[in-house]
This record gives structure tokens, C-alpha cells and sequence, in this order.
């Protein structure tokens, strides 16, 4: 999986710190954008979203997983992103457990898509070591290194 992001141009380091997390999601959401998978509605809808049900992307500390329901208007493929912020995003003001630096966005046109990828991307998350590894990328040739360490 890791080679996936890196095959497909998928990954992006953020070197500003976004002042908010709607911010945070809209930078996770650039490179979806510029490849034409997703358009600004799919980002305004994974916005509502979190404002209106809370931070359910935040699916591990120091990991989001932004993503919308996968029957969306604003989605056109099917793909995952991998966004790595400078510093940590506040999503909970108080509660450090909802605090990501680590973004996966998630654009899928059907819902059998979109569980895969989440099975996916939970099951490579699970590999010991993995989240503090990509902590710690600031380049892409540290991200190489991840990549062949990990192996997934």
C-alpha cells in the first residue's frame, strides 16, 4: 500500500501549518483534486460532515481518514491520498487522542470501493511501527526508506 501512494504520485508534505482542521482537510484533499478524482463539492461534504457528527476521521491518534459517503456527486474515481502535516491538527480542542498529523483521504465511486479501502488502509495501519515511521517523513527519500522498511 505504501507503494501505491508512491506509484501513483499520491503523496503530498505539508510544510505550513493549517490554522484549523477544515483547512487540514482541505489541504488532505489537493492532490484528488488536481487529478480530477474529486471536486470541491466532495471537500465541502467531508467538512459538513465532521462538523456535523464530530471527528470520526480521526480513526487512531495522530491519524484522519477523510473521506464522505461514497455515493457522492463530487467523486469521479476511485483512490487514496496520503497528506503528511508539518505539525499536529486539533480537531477536539482538550482531547489530544483526536489529533492527526497523518491524512489518508479516501474518494471512492461505489460502496464496495470504499470499504475496500478502508480495509485496506486500516489493515497497513495496523503494522507495528508504520504510523510513528511516517511521524517521522519529511521527504520523499525518507518516505522510500518507510516504504522499503515496511514492505506493504
Amino acid at each position: 500500500m505504501l507503494n501505491y501512494f508512491y506509484d501513483n504520485d499520491l503523496i503530498r508534505f505539508c510544510s505550513e501549518t493549517p490554522s484549523t482542521w477544515q483547512e487540514a482537510v482541505k489541504i488532505s484533499c489537493q492532490t484528488l483534486l488536481e487529478k480530477e478524482i474529486i471536486n470541491q463539492k466532495y471537500v465541502d461534504e467531508i467538512i459538513e460532515c465532521v462538523q456535523k457528527y464530530g471527528p470520526y476521521i480521526v480513526i487512531v491518534p495522530g491519524v484522519a481518514m477523510p473521506h464522505s459517503s461514497e455515493d457522492s456527486e463530487g467523486v469521479f474515481g476511485t483512490a487514496i491520498s496520503f497528506t503528511k502535516m508539518n505539525d499536529s491538527v486539533v480537531f477536539e480542542e482538550g482531547n489530544p487522542e483526536k489529533n492527526a498529523q497523518l491524512f489518508f483521504t479516501l474518494a471512492a465511486k461505489n460502496s464496495e470501493e470504499h470499504v475496500e479501502n478502508i480495509s485496506k488502509l486500516s489493515e497497513m495501519l495496523m503494522t507495528e511501527g508504520l504510523i510513528e515511521a511516517l511521524m517521522e517523513v519529511t521527504t520523499m527519500e525518507e518516505y522510500q526508506k518507510v516504504m522499503d522498511t515496511f514492505d506493504i
